[in-house]
């Protein structure tokens, strides 16, 4: 016995309520639009949508290989050879290790490029104050006698 009210096919009603769901707030939209794609799928019922999540799980931990196991994001699993295993692992800690030391010398240029940054913002400020000044080299430090200018 299938009970659903709205029926998940392209009708006057499931249209007219994704419409609305995308005028009202867009994930709602989204929602009924899938509700109409797959609706079909779980047919209405709580034990086909169970059925549907455990095919579901079982096909991706066929093709992705068993959870946890994980390098950067992706899944790892063997290959069936040890030693193609070995050299993979060694591989991918020495491309990390490339990683880290690339990322070492970006921070360490982006450090130079601020420091250049201020001796010529220095430099600048320098050059203003002896301008605003009538170039005399002391703007608010000590002068030859020890007095503050």
């Amino acid at each position: 016995m299938n009970t659903a009210i709205i029926k998940p096919q392209w009708g006057p009603l499931t249209i007219a309520l994704m419409v609305l769901g995308f005028v009202v707030w867009w994930p709602l939209g989204l929602a009924v639009l899938a509700y109409i794609l797959w609706g079909e799928m779980f047919g209405g019922s709580a034990e086909k949508a169970q059925g549907f999540v455990h095919r579901s799980r079982a096909w991706a931990d066929r093709n992705c290989g068993p959870r946890g196991h994980s390098f950067r994001g992706g899944f790892h699993h063997s290959s069936g050879n040890a030693a193609f295993d070995d050299y993979r692992a060694e591989q991918l800690r020495r491309l990390e290790e490339e990683r880290k030391r690339l990322d070492e010398e970006i921070n360490a240029f982006h450090e130079y490029m601020r420091n250049l940054r201020m001796a010529k913002d220095r430099e600048e400020f320098d050059r203003f104050m002896r301008e605003k000044n009538g170039n005399r080299p002391n703007y608010g430090g000590p002068d030859n006698n020890g007095q503050n200018v």
